[in-house]
């Protein structure tokens, strides 16, 4: 198959795809990548830091109200998130992400000083979350743009690349609370978390390929992305993919107390982001046959399908090996996802259009921790992730004219003239 014709929709023949695959290594040579790639990454570790640090440093007022905190963060950065790609979207990435790091920061710092005095604290965390800057959204649209991958085989590995290595966010994210919080207190895990957040904004955002980044110029809409219905369908199908990722934590110390293993609490998120992780990068390594929308569909129903062992585990090992085995489709679903998001966004919106796929996903998360709470089932892991499957199940056939337009090797916009 010809490159020119990558969105017209045929599967590549899987010798042809081999020899067409980039490879991590030919992604990380491009100029700047390697760097996006890790300030992003030290950037995002407040998404898997602060939650803690901040249930860690509120617990004074209480577990119940602490929790309610840490979601807090979550429900903000998922209201946020759009509203700060919506400006990266008009003005570029540097003045944006550049306020929004220094006021989730200094938002941060303020938290422990009033964790005894709910409004403040409520207040400061909400800020924090509201104000994270989308940097995950930034580079998506910065490798999406088709200005620094050479090629659309480049842009396809580099999502998969930047999809998988986000796990480690959940991994570090959480050990790093804990040994600060061990060897100092909780109060300067907050002020780690903050520290690390600015330090990793500002290696993207003095990065040449976000300096020079810019958007198509649209004439300004309330909707933005949501215009296409298209996008607003796969934004519920991942809000239901997040329950089961939120819900998991507070099930996994259930599981730990009643299976008298306090441990398990930890391991079970850790073993579903190192599955993630794993099976992120050997779906990036090489091309698949079918299309993006066609890998969203079936990635989604075996994603739903494979919670079901968790239910039925009983012992810590076969617990943590069921866990895992969602893991390992988690990783290549959100890149199918991310890409799908990458070609249906409207002109103009390509920032807005992936924070709010990763808001509809903390949206899922927050719903499934607050579900675990009151109905504390396994069955929520499958419930949830199998919701979101029905909506693209039911959604296929309107769907169906964008999967045609939705090769795996692509992952730029819609062409102009082509309304989603």
């Amino acid at each position: 198959m010809q490159q020119s014709s990558v969105l017209e929709g045929s599967a590549l023949p899987a010798r042809a795809a081999s020899r067409a695959q980039a490879t991590y290594g030919d992604v990380l040579r491009v100029p700047h990548v390697a760097r996006l790639l890790a300030g992003t990454i030290v950037g995002r570790l407040p998404c898997g830091m602060a939650p803690l640090a901040i249930l860690l440093s509120t617990r004074g007022l209480g577990t119940a109200v602490a929790a309610a905190l840490a979601a807090l963060y979550l429900l903000s950065s998922a209201v946020g998130g759009p509203l700060i790609g919506r400006l990266v979207d008009r003005y570029g990435q540097t003045v944006p992400f550049s306020a929004a790091a220094v006021l989730s920061g200094s938002a941060l710092l303020a938290v422990a000083p009033a964790s005894h005095q709910l409004p403040l604290v409520a207040l400061a965390v909400a800020v924090a979350g509201g104000a994270k800057p989308p940097l995950e959204a930034g580079l998506r649209a910065v490798i999406g743009s088709g200005h620094l991958m050479p090629s659309p085989r480049h842009r396809r590995t580099a999502l998969s690349l930047e999809a998988a290595c986000q796990e480690l966010i959940y991994i570090l994210g959480p050990l790093l609370v804990a040994a600060v919080s061990l060897a100092v207190s909780s109060s300067w895990a907050l002020v780690a978390t903050a520290v690390l957040g600015g330090a990793g904004t500002a290696l993207v955002v003095t990065a040449r390929p976000s300096r020079e980044w810019t958007a198509v110029r649209r004439t300004p809409d309330w909707l933005g992305p949501l215009r296409s219905s298209r996008l607003t369908v796969m934004y519920v199908a991942m809000t239901g993919v997040g329950i089961p990722m939120g819900a998991l934590t507070p099930l996994a110390a259930r599981s730990g107390a009643d299976l008298d293993v306090p441990w398990l609490a930890g391991a079970l998120p850790a073993a579903l982001s190192l599955g993630a992780l794993l099976g992120g990068l050997v779906y990036g390594a090489r091309l698949w046959h079918g299309t993006a929308g066609q890998h969203l569909l079936v990635l989604t129903v075996a994603f739903a399908v494979a919670w079901l062992p968790v239910t039925l585990a009983t012992t810590p090992a076969t617990v943590l090996a069921a866990v895992a085995v969602p893991g390992l489709l988690m990783a290549p679903l959100l890149s199918a996802a991310f890409t799908t998001v990458a070609a249906l966004a409207p002109r103009g919106t390509a920032t807005e259009a992936q924070a709010l796929l990763v808001a509809a996903l903390d949206v899922g998360c927050a719903a499934g921790a607050a579900g675990a709470g009151l109905l504390p089932t396994t069955a929520l892991l499958s419930a949830g992730a199998g919701a979101g499957a029905l909506v693209l199940l039911a959604a296929h056939r309107h769907l169906g004219t964008a999967h045609s337009r939705l090769p795996v090797p692509a992952a730029c916009p819609i062409p102009d003239g082509v309304t989603p």
